[in-house]
């Protein structure tokens, strides 16, 4: 069974986004090779790529430009090659390269895909999926680079709308020159008093 792997970038409070959308918050570090080594490997690790409507447009809008080609040509290619998979209720048609659209329900979409053979499933962003998606207890893994960023009440956590909790256990941890911080976690199951 393919294994479905959420990343998110995460500001310390636990947000993946602002309330408006932006997440420029997780942009405005120091430049660092180590963290920039990371980022091109993990484009380059394989898989196919899970994004939800809102994290899909913002993706094509920028990884098929000849922009994101100059300034980071390494992950264009490959985020431009992988396969891609979008969930939406509202979107009509996927027109980025190698992209299937998902209609309707992402549950039953998400857990049929784990089912067929393949290269494992790697969401990116795409908070609200994730939240849908870990609720119905889908995903494998969590790799969660926390950023170290503050939005308070301007943020939207990742596990806002989570109805019960949920027990991870720590497999891998890292931290890098310009303050992030990688931790990869393993569902366990449901958090004691849920």
């Amino acid at each position: 069974m393919r294994k479905l792997i959420a990343f998110e970038m995460l500001t310390l409070d636990g947000c993946y986004a602002s309330t408006d959308g932006d997440f420029s918050w997780a942009h405005r570090r120091e430049r660092d090779a180590e963290w920039d080594a990371f980022v091109q490997g993990n484009a380059g690790s394989g898989g196919a790529l899970v994004f939800g409507r809102a994290t899909y447009e913002m993706m094509v809008s920028w990884w098929p430009t000849p922009a994101a080609a100059q300034n980071e040509p390494q992950v264009a290619e490959r985020m431009n090659a992988l396969p891609k998979f979008v969930c939406s209720r509202t979107l009509h048609e996927a027109t980025w390269n190698n992209t299937i659209l998902l209609r309707g329900d992402a549950v039953p979409r998400l857990q049929a895909l784990k089912r067929e053979p393949g290269t494992n499933l790697v969401i990116l962003g795409s908070g609200g999926l994730v939240a849908a998606l870990a609720q119905a207890g889908l995903i494998d893994e969590y790799q969660l680079a926390f950023i170290p960023v503050v939005l308070g009440r301007r943020g939207r956590p990742l596990f806002g709308s989570f109805e019960s909790g949920m027990d991870l256990r720590l497999t891998q941890s890292r931290r890098f020159g310009n303050g992030n911080m990688l931790l990869c976690y393993e569902p366990q199951g449901r958090a004691s008093g849920s």
